[in-house]
C-alpha cells in the first residue's frame, strides 16, 4: 500500500527534468529543500537559489527567486533556466513515495526529485 508522503523538510536531488516528451537529466549539483515555513533553496544545476514556497497539501508554489550570478557550461545553464521556470511558472503538484518525488507544473513538465542520501 502507497502512502501520500511529505514532500517538506526534505533534502531532494534533481535528478531530471521532463519537458514535453523530452526527459533530461540533472547536473550532478541540482538539488532542492521546501520548508514547512515558506522557504525553498538549492541549486538549479550550477547557481544557488533562494525562494518563497507556499505549501498546501499536494499544491507548491513557488515564488521570488533569487539567485547567485555564476556562469557554467551552455548546457548546465540551459538545464538551470529549464528547472527554474517549471518550479516558477505557477502552481505545482506534488507526488512523493518510497524516497522518490515528482514535481508537475500546470502545463504537465515535470521536476524528477530522489532524497539525497547523507554524506
Amino acid at each position: 500500500m502507497s502512502v501520500q508522503q511529505p514532500v517538506t523538510g526534505i533534502d531532494w536531488r534533481v535528478d531530471g527534468i521532463t519537458v514535453g516528451t523530452a526527459t533530461r537529466h540533472a547536473p550532478a549539483t541540482a538539488r532542492l529543500r521546501i520548508d514547512e515555513d515558506g522557504k525553498a533553496a538549492g541549486n538549479l544545476g550550477c547557481n544557488h537559489f533562494s525562494a518563497r514556497a507556499t505549501v498546501s497539501g499536494d499544491r507548491i508554489t513557488i515564488g521570488d527567486l533569487r539567485t547567485t550570478r555564476m556562469a557554467c557550461g551552455e548546457e548546465r545553464m540551459a538545464f538551470e533556466r529549464a528547472l527554474a521556470r517549471i518550479l516558477t511558472t505557477g502552481t505545482l503538484t506534488a507526488r512523493a513515495d518510497a524516497g522518490k518525488a515528482t514535481l508537475t507544473d500546470g502545463d504537465g513538465d515535470r521536476v524528477h526529485l530522489s532524497r539525497s542520501t547523507p554524506g
